[in-house]
């Protein structure tokens, strides 16, 4: 712990909708954390969240909190347009800032978040979940190893279902999944949702980035009109990618929730000069398996032993924080995907574009 560190690590809650349990849960669980507060734009909501996990102080708006000041560090789970404005405040107060994928809703938004969180010295970090699959670090560090050679051609994809089946409840009746189809409620549909999953887990997995692109999103009928209740149906509900790398490698990624028969499962494939190297998650469970070396001449896989998770970003958060030195992903890793992203959207993504 370094020396100006407290001896225990006050975090403010921000932003207490559904993905706030899972954030209250992680860090209730770590003696580290002291839970001191929470904040929501619904004051009576705050009150609820905070009397359901025994948190002593809840507001009404951030202002108040950032006043109050007897907090640390924050995890900010507000929906993706209230990350920039809300995140800028808490930088300006010089708080430490765990925040919600996407970093922003485009790029410009997510370096200027990036390059303040850089100057201010605050540890930034961005809820990447994936990072924690069993197996990715070995991915990753067979793929640098050079077993399976120089990388030439990756297939990824992000499957779920939700839009087929019941599995996670009624889509058309619940907010929770009807905001994520609507743009005019914030939401850039499954590439903004999970996209940013998939890109972060190939690229970390490869240790590149694409250097250009072409994209196609596309957004399906799903009710009369295309709208249900207040909610505009305009978001993407499939988008695929083919793209290029920095050594000339092809690849393709895609994600859609019109996959049926997966709940919401990871695929990465990558192929070699000297093999090939296969990865799957699906909730708890990863298989990894491997064809190089005198295997590729038959075909043969052979599955790797299975590894330990990586630390979930909450903890590695925390241990930023103690050691005072900036965690992985951060803010700037966030601005690099989300850049990306912002070329799925633009007007030119049916063209080959350059990053």
């Amino acid at each position: 712990m370094t020396k100006n560190s407290p001896a225990k690590i006050r975090l403010l809650v921000l932003g207490t909708g559904g993905m706030a349990a899972a954030h209250i849960k992680q860090f209730q669980a770590d003696p580290r954390v002291d839970v001191t507060g929470c904040s929501d734009i619904d004051l009576a909501r705050a009150k609820t969240f905070a009397d359901a996990h025994n948190i002593p102080n809840a507001f009404g708006n951030l202002d108040d909190a950032i006043k109050w000041g007897e907090f640390d560090a924050a995890t900010n789970v507000t929906p993706d347009a209230i990350h920039h404005p809300t995140t800028m405040k808490l930088l300006a107060a010089k708080k430490h800032v765990l925040c919600e994928k996407p970093l922003a809703e485009n790029f410009n938004l997510a370096d200027e978040m990036a390059t303040t969180a850089e100057k201010s010295g605050v540890i930034n970090m961005v809820n990447l979940t994936y990072r924690a699959v069993a197996g990715l670090q070995k991915a990753k560090q067979i793929i640098a190893s050079g077993e399976i050679g120089e990388v030439r051609h990756v297939e990824a994809s992000y499957r779920q279902s939700w839009l087929v089946g019941n599995h996670w409840g009624a889509w058309d009746k619940l907010p929770m999944w009807l905001w994520r189809l609507s743009e005019k409620h914030g939401s850039k549909g499954v590439l903004g949702d999970v996209g940013i999953h998939i890109l972060d887990f190939t690229t970390y997995a490869i240790g590149m980035m694409p250097t250009s692109l072409q994209a196609r999103l596309k957004t399906f009928n799903k009710a009369p009109g295309n709208k249900i209740g207040e909610y505009t149906l305009d978001a993407n509900d499939s988008a695929s990618m083919m793209v290029e790398f920095e050594n000339g490698a092809q690849g393709v990624i895609h994600a859609s929730r019109f996959m049926t028969g997966y709940g919401n499962t990871l695929k990465l494939h990558v192929f070699g000069t000297k093999g090939g190297l296969e990865i799957e998650n699906d909730h708890d469970l990863t298989t990894l398996r491997v064809c190089s070396g005198e295997d590729i001449h038959t075909q043969a896989w052979r599955n790797i032993v299975k590894t330990e998770a990586e630390p979930m970003n909450y903890k590695k958060f925390i241990d930023a924080i103690i050691a005072g030195k900036n965690g992985d992903p951060s803010f700037r890793r966030a601005a690099d995907l989300q850049k990306i992203l912002d070329a799925c959207y633009s007007d030119e993504a049916s063209k080959a574009v350059k990053l």
